[in-house]
């Protein structure tokens, strides 16, 4: 590089000295100084422990809701095996099964409907329960045997029998029938509810019901009332849509078990909309015809009740005296087994006595 160039970048030309030094003075890159790190002291009498973490109090909160929560489930899943010990439903319904015979799906039926329904004391709706089938196939035998369960399980004045023929035959002043079915469902609820029980209302005869009072029934069933008339059982028996039922089953004989049911419900459920809208609300249960088999049962158990020896070809013979449908070689009966008790009374000796002077 020339003069002229050192000149101007302000500089002058370098000497044989500077040349020199530049050779013998290297420059070495300073080192950065590390820190030492300080070692933890401690106490000389303590132990030495890792640092604690600090604990999330989210997860504490956490942890206790579930406690809460599981507890609270635990609680209710007691209330409701308490509620369904209370009343029993394991013991009413090996009696139903035992004593109802041929209506082994009315039977689940209508346990699942009560299992659910009084689990709880606290409800949205009153429970409406509609039996319904031909004459003789078990209807009324079991409101008996409920009303005769949940007698022994709570107080009498929580069970209702109200038989439309008996209570309010057709001659009976329909206003008063009124004022008295009205104020006995009212008293009743009030009183269940102090001692926090479900009153049972059983209606047979419902065919025979006149209009006004089917309306002051109804008023029972609405959502739009106070609290208490939401916990109540209703229990509605009656021949409609019996014949229906039996035109079905003898021309349906092969179709499966839950075919049949659907297919009942619904054909139940046309007959009664048609009748009254009180069914509006009601829980559908059809009863089928009765076969051969099952009016032998009710011969067996009447015979036991009356006092006789269960003679298997006895039992045979008073049943083959009943009138039947036979479909594909089974029979069913035109009756089902309203004609037992009358002819186990004929068995009598006072019976026969008279049967044998008036021949």
């Amino acid at each position: 590089m020339d003069a002229c160039s050192w000149i101007f970048l302000g500089k002058g030309p370098p000497t044989a000295q500077s040349q020199l030094f530049d050779k013998l003075l290297p420059i070495n890159p300073r080192k950065s100084k590390r820190k030492k790190s300080r070692p933890v002291l401690y106490p000389g009498n303590a132990r030495k422990y890792l640092p604690v973490e600090q604990k999330s109090k989210a997860k504490r909160c956490l942890i206790l809701f579930i406690l809460i929560v599981g507890f609270q489930i635990l609680n209710a899943i007691e209330n409701l095996d308490d509620n369904v010990l209370k009343y029993d439903l394991e013991g009413l319904e090996k009696t139903l099964k035992r004593d109802v015979f041929g209506q082994q799906t009315a039977v689940a039926k209508i346990m699942d409907h009560l299992k659910d329904y009084l689990a709880t004391h606290y409800h949205n709706k009153p429970l409406v329960v509609s039996l319904n089938g031909p004459s003789g196939v078990g209807k009324s035998l079991m409101g008996r045997l409920l009303a005769k369960h949940f007698r022994s399980v709570m107080d009498n004045d929580f069970i209702l029998q109200y038989y439309v023929l008996h209570n309010c035959p057709k001659s009976s002043d329909v206003a008063l029938c009124q004022a008295e079915l009205s104020n006995l469902i009212s008293d009743m609820i009030s009183r269940a509810e102090i001692e926090e029980k479900i009153p049972i209302f059983i209606f047979d005869e419902m065919e025979a019901m006149s209009p006004p009072l089917l309306d002051v029934l109804q008023g029972f069933f609405q959502l739009n009332q106070t609290n208490e008339y939401l916990n109540a059982v209703y229990v509605l028996i009656s021949n409609l849509g019996g014949s229906e039922i039996t035109n079905y089953v003898l021309k349906n004989v092969t179709n499966s078990i839950n075919t049949v049911e659907h297919d009942l419900c619904q054909i139940v459920w046309s007959i009664l909309k048609g009748h009254h809208s009180i069914w509006k609300v009601a829980e559908i249960v059809p009863f089928v015809l009765l076969e051969q088999k099952h009016v032998m049962s009710c011969f067996l158990d009447e015979l036991l009740q009356e006092g006789f020896y269960p003679d298997k070809e006895k039992i045979k013979n008073l049943a083959e005296e009943l009138n039947y449908y036979t479909v594909n070689g089974t029979k069913y009966s035109t009756t089902g087994c309203k004609e037992v008790v009358g002819r186990v009374n004929l068995l009598h000796p006072i019976h026969r006595h008279i049967d044998l002077r008036t021949a």
